[in-house]
């Protein structure tokens, strides 16, 4: 569970509880259920709260379930930026960003569900919280340093570059899904991370590590 993100929840001025019981129904109801199945009046009744007061504040089912996911992302980049604070060296700033976001989807399961396989994508890539605004470019300034030291492929759009790592985070969580999660999700970071590593690197900079092991 997320809870300790809904004390930023919007405050409906209603009763203390009201936030946990709204994010927790959210969480239950949209990690194991389709999408589209699932109204406001479904959250109301099954989070105890009124629908009224969820429609005046959020307006609309994709708005309220939204709103949630904008806290509890933005719960991961704070914890992504205290993380990197003080560290210096870009591979390893890139390897903890990977083990932190495995790590957290790991450890939130019912959200990494949401967001990975069972939201619309379409309807929430029209959404402004889809950008994710500072996570997004925290993760742009670490990959455009990389490319201006030339550690990183510079021949390639920085967005291709994020869209890669971002790629194996969210089918890296599917398929543990998938196959029953047998191990920790975060047991391979090491391993997926110097896969995603080569790929990143510049050209000439791969080639040269080949060559390195074959001599080793």
């Amino acid at each position: 569970m997320v809870n300790e993100t809904l004390k930023h929840s919007p405050d409906t001025g209603n009763k203390s509880d009201f936030r946990e019981r709204l994010g927790n129904t959210i969480l239950e109801v949209f990690s194991e259920s389709d999408f589209h199945a699932v109204g406001i009046r479904d959250i109301a009744q099954k989070a105890g709260v009124s629908f009224a007061t969820i429609y005046k504040y959020y307006g609309s089912k994709e708005q309220l379930v939204f709103s949630f996911v904008d806290l509890w992302m933005g719960v991961l980049t704070d914890r992504i930026i205290d993380h990197l604070h003080g560290m210096a060296d870009l591979k390893e700033k890139l390897r903890k960003i990977f083990w932190l976001q495995l790590d957290y989807y790991e450890r939130h399961e019912e959200f990494a569900k949401i967001i990975f396989l069972t939201m619309p994508m379409k309807t929430w890539m029209s959404d402004e919280s889809f950008e994710q605004h500072r996570m997004f470019d925290l993760l742009m300034d670490v990959l455009r340093q990389g490319q201006k030291e030339g550690i990183l492929n510079d021949q390639i759009d920085t967005r291709i570059l994020l869209d890669f790592m971002m790629g194996f985070v969210q089918r890296s969580f599917m398929m543990w899904i998938q196959r029953g999660k047998k191990e920790p999700l975060s047991s391979q970071t090491d391993i997926m991370f110097d896969m995603i590593w080569q790929g990143i690197q510049p050209p000439d900079a791969a080639s040269d590590q080949q060559v390195d092991n074959k001599t080793n």
